[in-house]
């Protein structure tokens, strides 16, 4: 082979490398961009500033729950709970509040009640080394059921003008939901870029062994991990009652699928290791919009859902096509 042939040959080879880094990066935002130049064609109003702000109060629930859930995938693992403690810490914060408990303490309860229902999460997984699937699909059921219990499988409607301020109020016309969501990612995007405890959990997603070998503490990191997934929950949990003005016991069905999705969808690798928690905050917007625009093309409900199952799908087998190449 001569020298010319061999140099255009490496070439061709370092432009493909380098396409498939640009797509790696910034392949979901691309995508976003698109779909939203599309809808923005076709669907009337899509681009209103009045709608923009709602996709992203829309959004605000199922991004705070992702931000905790990139933690959780980044290790490896995976939290179906997170629905079901959206509604617990909705219902604790509502009825407590209601029997006359200061509405901010209360909030803080209901955040409490995730943080702790994570940490027990945390607990098992890294203690008795149960697959965290098997763990948080029994911690979904339960604590589903404890939210039925508390509140007698009847939600509890609280007019509280806190909590209509955390869950609809507006600061300056922007909806008080997407500084909360917005918070949450610079937070995350501390903790993850600048923090030892960042570094070790995409060590423990690389190779938890390897990671155990080098004097991280595993253990303690995972506790901490799952925690932050369930704070984030009760968070969110908080900001939905907010916005339903009202504890729903059925709150957060099926939420911690979107969750996943977003984190997939946002570039985060389902084996752990690999992912920005600043690519998830696309994969939630894509979600978001791609519901708020059929919506407005007036899709029915019943096919909106079967469109998010089939992106929930593509989701996953773009997570295997990254791992296979």
């Amino acid at each position: 082979m001569s020298a010319g042939m061999e140099a255009i040959i490496n070439n061709k080879h370092s432009i493909g490398l380098s396409m498939r880094k640009i797509w790696n990066q910034l392949g979901m935002l691309i995508v976003l961009v698109a779909i939203c130049i599309i809808l923005a064609i076709f669907a009337p109003n899509f681009t209103d500033t009045g709608n923009i702000l709602n996709i992203l109060k829309q959004s605000s629930v199922n991004g705070i729950l992702a931000a905790g859930m990139t933690l959780v995938i980044l290790t490896g693992g995976i939290d179906l709970s997170v629905g079901s403690t959206i509604a617990l810490s909705g219902v604790i914060s509502v009825m407590l509040s209601k029997q006359g408990v200061n509405p901010f303490i209360s909030m803080f309860a209901g955040i409490a009640v995730g943080f702790a229902a994570g940490w027990i999460n945390g607990f098992l997984t890294a203690r008795t080394k149960l697959p965290s699937f098997i763990v948080t699909l029994g911690s979904m059921t339960y604590i589903r059921g404890a939210a039925f219990v508390i509140s007698g499988g009847l939600p509890t409607i609280l007019a509280s003008e806190p909590f209509k301020f955390i869950g609809s109020g507006k600061i300056l016309s922007v909806p008080t939901p997407i500084y909360i969501m917005l918070s949450v990612y610079v937070v995350m995007f501390i903790v993850l870029k600048y923090t030892m405890f960042g570094r070790h959990i995409y060590a423990i997603g690389g190779n938890e062994e390897a990671a155990r070998l080098t004097g991280i503490k595993v253990e303690k990191t995972l506790i901490n991990v799952y925690a932050i997934s369930g704070l984030c929950a009760g968070l969110a949990g908080v900001v939905l009652a907010g916005r339903l003005i009202s504890g729903q016991p059925n709150a957060g069905s099926m939420a911690e699928l979107d969750a996943i999705a977003a984190v997939v969808l946002g570039g985060t690798s389902l084996a752990g290791g690999i992912g920005r928690i600043q690519m998830t905050i696309i994969g939630v917007l894509i979600l978001g919009v791609i519901r708020n625009g059929l919506t407005l093309l007036n899709v029915s409900f019943f096919w909106q859902t079967v469109i998010t199952g089939v992106v929930i799908v593509l989701a996953v087998l773009l997570d295997r096509l990254r791992s296979d190449k």
